[in-house]
């Protein structure tokens, strides 16, 4: 991934955080947020859906947008719920290098 790539995913998690306490009125994000993290989870749910259905028909433009909307409604969740893009990444790189056979036994 390139470092561009990650600032867009940085920012992204950046902008989704700072709405929260905005308008729903005027931001879709507020407005997730508005609803309370069981909505924002549940949005996150429909969205994956419309990426695996889109991945199981074999619809590449479909999947490229599903799999954004993913990523936005991911983070949406996850802010909804104070968790942060670097507690992922960082339980992400604890991972790095280890079979996930091996990890999905350790747990």
């Amino acid at each position: 991934m390139s470092t561009a790539q990650t600032d867009t995913l940085a920012r992204l998690f950046a902008t989704v955080e700072s709405r929260k306490g905005a308008d729903p009125e005027t931001s879709w994000t507020a407005r997730l947020f508005d609803k309370g993290p069981q909505k924002c989870a549940e949005k996150f749910g429909e969205e994956a859906i419309e990426a695996v259905v889109a991945a199981a028909v074999n619809d590449r433009d479909n999947l490229v947008y599903e799999a954004a909307d993913v990523l936005y409604h991911m983070a949406v969740m996850l802010a909804a719920r104070d968790v942060s893009l670097q507690e992922v990444l960082t339980e992400l790189d604890r991972r790095h290098g280890t079979s996930g056979i091996a990890e999905k036994a350790s747990r």
